[in-house]
């Protein structure tokens, strides 16, 4: 579905309060439940190659709003006054592209009218979850099926003399001169 060229942008609220791992923590942890959206993001971002993005609302807080990165994805507090769904509408127009979809993850049925309006393709709640879960399980079945590394791969292709003299190099004794 989604490409690595490709953008997501995630209100962080709505899918809080849609996705039945976090909603219960909504109320008296939302820090966690913040943390493990963008984990799980993060993780999603990482084995889709896919840019993502995730708006919480900070429309009743004072200030400019902030931004940082979490696991290599790009969080926004909104600005004081701004709503999620007007810094949504303000990202999707920064980042529309003709080389690129741009794809807005709310269950918001207005948001995503004004977000498909502007350019965006729509991704329900439900929708981004299923596909996070769906990359949760191939990340866990390829570390599965990846053979034990070996511990010492170069120490097997050396021959006994040469592993002598670099084991006698590690320990400190019998630098050559020079």
């Amino acid at each position: 579905m989604l490409r690595r060229e490709d953008v997501l942008i995630v209100d962080g609220y709505n899918m809080i309060g849609a996705w039945p791992e976090l909603e219960p923590l909504r109320t008296d942890r939302l820090d966690e439940a913040r943390d493990r959206l963008l984990d799980w993001l993060a993780e999603y971002q990482g084995y889709t190659g896919v840019s993502v993005t995730v708006v919480f609302d900070a429309f009743r807080v004072p200030g400019l709003g902030a931004s940082y990165r979490h696991g290599g994805v790009n969080v926004v507090f909104t600005r004081e006054r701004e709503t999620a769904d007007e810094c949504i509408e303000r990202l999707v127009g920064e980042v529309t592209s003709v080389r690129r979809n741009v794809y807005v993850a709310t269950s918001d049925e207005t948001e995503q009218r004004v977000a498909f309006g502007r350019g965006a393709l729509r991704l329900t709640a439900r929708e981004l979850r299923l596909a996070v879960l769906e990359s949760r399980r191939e990340i866990a079945r390829a570390i599965r099926q990846q053979p034990p590394a070996k511990r010492n791969p170069l120490g097997g292709t050396l021959n006994e003399d040469m592993r002598r003299l670099l084991e006698s190099w590690r320990r400190g004794e019998g630098f050559p001169d020079g």
